[in-house]
């Protein structure tokens, strides 16, 4: 059978999506590379905002009008919420929840693989693999619904993830990036069983246990942070980069949004971060506009970010989502404001981070090169650095998926240009 796979939102959706694709693959199945030529079509869709529900929706309707004969299934997080608004869509023949989403490859007939050599025969179109260590949360943010789409957190062995990464390294992935909904919550739940450990050690025993040459994490609650772990990034396979989710900078809108933390203990955490790992990136999300925030709130919270100075934020206006507490909040923020207050955060995280890429014009990093581009001027790459930094170069060598140094000469907009040194 020839199968369109797709997702939207998180990287833990396209982590599902891509271990599906190896089931897929390692079954006869053929993954396709758009909807036109398939027989099934599957989207793994997402619910963290109204928006995104929206999206969802719009990319089922796209898929079956590309495709009318082709069959179509929705999973994933708005599946679980809301699957009655999905199964009325044309064209969509089952709507699988979570819960099920484990089991998709059985409920398509395409019968059960184990996850060993689950990347045999699917074409590689990156040059990192996302490997997912858990799913669920514990945690009740006010403006989150995550929690009841994913359910409470759960594990996966360690044993069994060990076993994916080498895998994947077997298969040429040069960066694994380890995902899940709160990924500093791994083993928690596990705590009782044998060889069962927490995210720090499991850390510890890639590194120890593989050849990897990259290992990264995925957003992680600044919380879970802890002094002993940052003995880890003696080893520069781990990326130096932490995705820290602040979502405020001022203590009111963080008491009102259930967070667990003041600015002042966030701040604590980054600091002790940053001296201890050199060359740190602290990337973040923000939200404005929530309910109740005042203009003198939204100041708080901006002078907290510009003070911070994160190398890249991810700025989101408030989404009120049905099912969570915010949404009943009083004093909601009309979207002129939100909007208004979402351009003056941009403009400050934008000044943040070309700071901290011009900070490394005239150093030389290792780049992993992942996207090639033809142009008029000659062949164009672009790649990741360790600590996030997105650099592009003119090279006529064949750079993709190699772990390439380059010399940063000059920024590019909020990136930077590279030089292959020869």
């Amino acid at each position: 059978m020839k199968i369109y796979l797709t997702s939207l939102g998180c990287k833990l959706n396209q982590s599902e999506m891509d271990s599906l694709a190896g089931q897929l693959a390692v079954a006869g199945h053929k993954v396709v590379g758009s909807p036109a030529e398939a027989e099934l079509c599957v989207l793994n869709t997402c619910a963290v905002t109204h928006v995104a529900a929206q999206k969802s929706r719009q990319a089922l309707r796209r898929l079956h009008r590309d495709n009318p004969q082709a069959r179509l299934i929705a999973t994933g997080c708005y599946a679980e919420l809301e699957p009655e608004a999905l199964d009325s869509l044309p064209g969509v023949d089952r709507v699988v929840g979570n819960p099920e989403k484990e089991h998709l490859g059985n409920l398509i007939g395409v019968g059960s693989v184990p996850r060993e050599g689950i990347e045999a025969g699917v074409p590689r179109t990156r040059t990192r693999a996302l490997v997912k260590i858990q799913d669920g949360c514990d945690n009740a943010c006010t403006y989150c619904i995550i929690h009841v789409a994913r359910g409470p957190q759960h594990s996966r062995p360690a044993d069994e993830i060990l076993t994916e990464v080498r895998a994947l390294l077997a298969q040429g992935y040069q960066e694994i990036v380890l995902t899940g909904v709160h990924i500093g919550a791994y083993g928690c739940d596990r705590q009782r069983e044998p060889a069962e450990t927490d995210l720090w050690s499991l850390v510890d025993r890639i590194l120890a246990e593989t050849d990897i040459p990259r290992l990264r994490l995925s957003s992680i609650e600044p919380w879970d942070l802890s002094e002993q772990a940052f003995r880890l990034w003696d080893d520069p396979r781990l990326c130096r980069h932490l995705h820290l989710p602040l979502q405020s900078g001022c203590d009111a809108n963080l008491r009102r949004m259930a967070r667990r933390y003041t600015t002042g203990e966030f701040k604590a955490w980054v600091t002790a971060a940053r001296a201890a790992i050199s060359g740190l990136a602290v990337t973040t999300d923000m939200i404005v506009g929530f309910p109740g925030e005042t203009e003198d709130e939204f100041s708080q919270s901006l002078d907290f970010l510009q003070r911070m100075a994160f190398s890249r934020t991810h700025v989101f206006p408030f989404s009120a989502r049905a099912g969570t507490p915010a949404q009943k909040m009083p004093d909601q923020v009309s979207p002129q404001v939100k909007a208004r207050r979402a351009r003056a955060m941009r403009k400050i995280a934008a000044t943040s981070q070309q700071a901290f890429s011009q900070s490394y014009i005239g150093r030389t990093l290792d780049v992993l090169w992942e996207v090639e581009k033809e142009r008029r001027e000659g062949t164009f790459w672009s790649g990741l650095t360790d600590n996030y930094l997105r650099v592009y170069t003119r090279n006529s060598a064949d750079l993709a998926n190699r772990l390439v140094p380059a010399r940063l000469v000059a920024t590019a907009g909020k990136d930077l240009l590279g030089e292959i040194e020869t």
